[in-house]
């Protein structure tokens, strides 16, 4: 299986494409008071998935009453004005150094659509940090559910069959083994695992899967995604210069 052989590259964006657990430690401890300056990782992402369990929203504004619940949790400033701030830093999450550009390449070669369990106003945040590379995108306003729900991946098979792409000509590339890598294997899709947290303990800021599956391709960045495609390209050329 070559990564070259796809039509549509399918994309998690939120922690594959975009730094969301640099975004809420950081908004965490600018926020929250000298406590908050002295929590580790663990310690702030622990509430905040219980917290964002409680309070599944769509993430352009339920992400404020995450916040007052890891407030209250840990001790933290649990002002109005923290708690509206926090918001708002949850759209200005920085993407990772290496997303804009890969993307930009991937581009050139496949269909870029955007897979997120985030909302259409949040979604359009992340887009334009990211340069706007996408052809298409689905979120959870469309869908009316989240991933892993296998409905969104329904509901994205057949808004990309409208446009003529199989499901054979798809590889979804995601970090979240929860959310995407699993069910997305399960339903049959060919899945690329970009992980993100290759070497560090624990899976950060997003749910504990059942278990770790196996994609068909496994990068550490979507630098190296690129890289692949690239070196395929560069070898088919190479074959077809040998053959003239």
């Amino acid at each position: 299986m070559k990564i070259t052989e796809f039509k549509v590259l399918t994309f998690d964006v939120v922690g594959t494409l975009i730094d969301f657990e640099a975004g809420v430690l950081n908004a965490t401890r600018s926020l929250g008071g000298e406590k908050a300056r002295s929590l580790s990782d663990d310690e702030i992402f622990a509430p905040y998935l219980r917290g964002r369990e409680i309070f599944y929203g769509r993430s352009s504004y339920a992400m404020r009453d995450v916040y007052l619940y890891m407030a209250k949790e840990l001790g933290l400033d649990s002002s109005e004005l923290a708690a509206d701030s926090f918001q708002l830093a949850m759209i200005r999450h920085p993407a990772f150094q290496d997303s804009a550009d890969a993307l930009r390449r991937l581009r050139k070669r496949f269909r870029l659509v955007a897979m997120t369990n985030a909302d259409r106003t949040a979604f359009s945040a992340y887009s334009d940090t990211l340069g706007n590379p996408f052809h298409d995108s689905v979120t959870c306003d469309e869908t009316g559910c989240a991933k892993p729900d296998p409905n969104f991946f329904a509901f994205n098979k057949g808004r990309q069959s409208a446009f003529g792409y199989k499901q054979s000509e798809i590889l979804h590339v995601a970090q979240s083994q929860y959310h995407d890598i699993g069910i997305a294997k399960k339903l049959g899709y060919a899945t690329c695992w970009i992980e993100r947290r290759q070497g560090l303990k624990g899976f950060g800021g997003t749910p504990v899967p059942e278990k770790v599956e196996i994609p068909d391709f496994h990068f550490a960045t979507l630098a190296q995604l690129a890289d692949a495609v690239d070196a395929e390209l560069g070898a088919a050329s190479m074959r077809q210069d040998n053959h003239a």
